[in-house]
């Protein structure tokens, strides 16, 4: 049994295709897919048949079939985009890509074919604001979120409700929600087993817990705590952030002082308790947690490494295994369920 990841190496023009041990955690490379015009984020459809990646200069997105046996990767379709994606996730039914546009201030959705392929005309091209960062579906595949920074955004979070059936975005009641000053919301996670999501706040160094309304879809935030160690004033800034599949512990990197902040989450309340933070390479972007949630892949956007991590099932902590470059700015990874 192995896992597959994907990894966007952006500056060279490729996505790379590693094998890794679910025991060991040691990972084996594969293979390199070329796909021009700088590659960066990726999404794959909820039935691992397709993915999906981003080009954030020759502007547009290209499909891919997933052969789930080799985890080899066969380009079945691209489409231009108006303006470069920085997110990009499938609704929970595969249906449709979704996208965000950090330049632009813009998100969509883009229909997807029987075959996986993307439809280049969207249902939806919506303006937002500057400092759109990610968009997903709920759990229950009716409401979205789509968070934008702070500094060069507006510090807000937009709530929509979706159409399963047809793609449309609904603005909610209410349309947007502001998080506490200059916390400039980037990615966020749903809790596996509790209406709950978690936001990385890029410029507030922090994570912000959200209740989240199952009825009306809206949020509520009920706590917010630093990424960093106390004392610390040099620059940083948070990037991606994601939850342990037992829900049992949450991550989120710093870029800056290059670590990941852990957590652990209170089984009933999912109040976060910081755990500290693992150093690691140099401004980690991008980062996966295997499916069993044993591993942790960390990539170094500055020195194109990628450092493997041991994930303690009882404490949260990170042990370090290995480090290996991987090339020139690893921008995204996404690690796939197993294959006998």
């Amino acid at each position: 049994m192995t896992f597959h990841m994907y990894v966007t190496i952006s500056d060279e023009d490729r996505v790379s295709i590693f094998t890794a041990d679910p025991d060991t955690g040691r990972i084996e490379h594969q293979e390199d897919v070329a796909v021009r015009g700088r590659p960066a984020p990726l999404a794959v459809d909820p039935n691992l048949r397709f993915l999906y990646v981003g080009r954030r200069d020759d502007i547009g997105v290209t499909s891919f079939q997933i052969d789930w046996r080799t985890g080899g990767l066969s380009p079945i379709g691209e489409i231009p985009l108006e303006s470069d994606p920085c997110y990009l996730a499938t609704d929970r039914k595969g249906r449709f890509l979704l996208s965000a546009y950090y330049s632009a201030g813009k998100v969509a959705v883009h229909p997807i074919g029987d075959d996986g392929a993307v439809s280049a005309q969207p249902v939806e091209w919506l303006d937002t604001a500057t400092g759109a960062h990610s968009m997903q579906t709920d759990p229950s595949n009716r409401f979205v979120f789509v968070p934008h920074i702070a500094d060069r955004g507006p510090n807000l979070i937009f709530q929509y409700k979706f159409d399963e059936s047809s793609g449309r975005l609904t603005p909610n009641t209410p349309p947007r929600l502001s998080p506490e000053a200059n916390a400039g919301p980037r990615h966020y996670c749903f809790h596996p087993s509790k209406d709950i999501l978690y936001f990385s706040n890029e410029q507030g160094c922090s994570v912000t817990a959200y209740t989240l309304d199952t009825s009306a879809g809206t949020l509520s935030p009920f706590q917010t705590i630093s990424t960093l160690p106390e004392g610390y004033s040099d620059s940083n800034t948070c990037s991606q952030i994601q939850i342990a599949p037992s829900g049992k512990f949450l991550y989120a990197p710093n870029r800056g002082h290059n670590s990941i902040a852990m957590f652990a989450v209170d089984p009933a309340s999912g109040r976060l308790t910081a755990l500290g933070q693992q150093a690691t390479v140099g401004t980690p972007r991008a980062f996966g947690i295997d499916p069993a949630g044993r591993f942790m892949l960390v990539g170094g956007l500055d020195n194109g490494d990628l450092a493997t991590y041991r994930i303690d099932e009882g404490s949260g902590r990170l042990t370090h295994i290995a480090t290996q470059s991987v090339g020139d700015q690893p921008m995204w990874i996404h690690i796939t369920d197993p294959v006998d």
